[in-house]
């Protein structure tokens, strides 16, 4: 076991200095860009640490450093694809790869912390942006497509996968924070936040997150109701129809309720009720 514990470890600084080598070599890109920056100094701390013997930090912490640096060097790589507007050519090769890279931290702290569970391990806070970005990522590159008419009657299968794929990382991500249960002995005097956090909402990206699982959610139900072979696999994919209108619902009620007059628009949501219901 220690033997393990010791080769995944070394598995980490590998992965620390290849990414070091990856942000220089992106930085000659874009040299003033934050995200490379900020993710360029966390890895010249870690390489510092492992330079020094390795043997002042927590487990824990090393994880959140290099679970910040990739959040920094996708970002940076994912502006890149929307700004190119996801070229067919390189795009799921590079999504996948992308997602690979979101997934390494969840993956890593499940090894070299095998007896805590991963969100003590990297906080709630980090947890849910891996999981929100590969929703946000899969959004983005489906919304991309439903505009590609002729490639989806060609790939509507490999649509249908990433619309699913998308779809289970941003409900995961609402899912990372337990929601607050009113009878626990939570004393909460403001009656708008006791409503959020009792249907798990925690924040604008969480009622950003229900919008883009409407969004999916509509997409999927739209070419799965005219995909002649939907039915073969049907039992292998989630209930887009209920989900969306469950979490929009969320959204309206919500938006029209706590945060009327903030800035939240419902008209597309309703819309989408309209069809899903």
């Amino acid at each position: 076991m220690a033997d393990d514990y010791m080769r995944q470890g070394f598995e980490l600084e590998r992965r620390i200095f290849e990414l070091d080598i990856k942000c220089s070599s992106l930085k000659t890109e874009k040299q003033d860009d934050d995200y490379l920056q900020n993710a360029s100094a966390i890895l010249e701390k870690l390489k510092s640490f492992y330079r020094q013997g390795g043997e002042s930090s927590s487990v824990s912490k090393l994880l959140q450093d290099y679970t910040q640096v990739i959040l920094d060097i996708t970002f940076y790589e994912e502006n890149k694809l929307v700004d190119q507007e996801f070229p067919e050519d390189c795009s799921p090769f590079k999504i996948q790869q992308l997602l690979q890279d979101l997934t390494e931290p969840e993956v890593l702290a499940g090894r070299l912390a095998p007896a805590q569970e991963v969100q003590s391990v990297l906080g709630l806070e980090l947890l849910e942006c891996l999981y929100w970005r590969r929703g946000a990522l899969l959004y983005m590159y489906c919304h991309t497509l439903h505009q590609r008419k002729q490639w989806i009657k060609k790939n509507k299968d490999t649509f249908l996968k990433c619309i699913q794929e998308g779809v289970r990382y941003l409900m995961r991500m609402l899912q990372v924070r337990n929601s607050v249960k009113l009878n626990d002995g939570v004393v909460l005097h403001d009656s708008d936040t006791a409503s959020f956090l009792s249907e798990g909402i925690f924040s604008d990206t969480h009622l950003l997150t229900m919008m883009y699982i409407g969004e999916m959610c509509f997409w999927a139900v739209k070419y799965e109701d005219c995909s002649a072979d939907s039915m073969d696999r049907k039992e292998d994919r989630l209930q887009f129809r209920d989900i969306g209108t469950q979490i929009l619902n969320k959204y309206v009620l919500a938006c029209e309720g706590p945060l009327q007059g903030q800035g939240w628009n419902t008209e597309n949501a309703k819309e989408i009720l309209s069809i899903l219901q």
